[in-house]
């Protein structure tokens, strides 16, 4: 679970991070082989965006006491 800001912006980084990884591997990649291998980075993919939209769906405690 995201706790701040700043590992909203890492878990951001390790999206790009795996997308870049699977994008490489369409091209080099046998399309068997492109599914097997990307199955795993794609549903990391799926968990780390929910992740994200659950964090930024939330309001910061400071604008709740306002």
């Amino acid at each position: 679970m995201i706790q701040n800001d700043q590992e909203l912006q890492a878990l951001q980084e390790r999206i790009l991070l795996f997308e870049r990884v699977l994008t490489e591997a369409r091209r080099n990649y046998s399309p068997q082989n492109y599914r097997a291998m990307a199955e795993g980075y794609l549903f990391e993919i799926d968990r780390m965006q929910a992740e994200i939209r659950s964090y930024l769906s939330d309001l910061p405690e400071y604008a709740e006491a306002a």
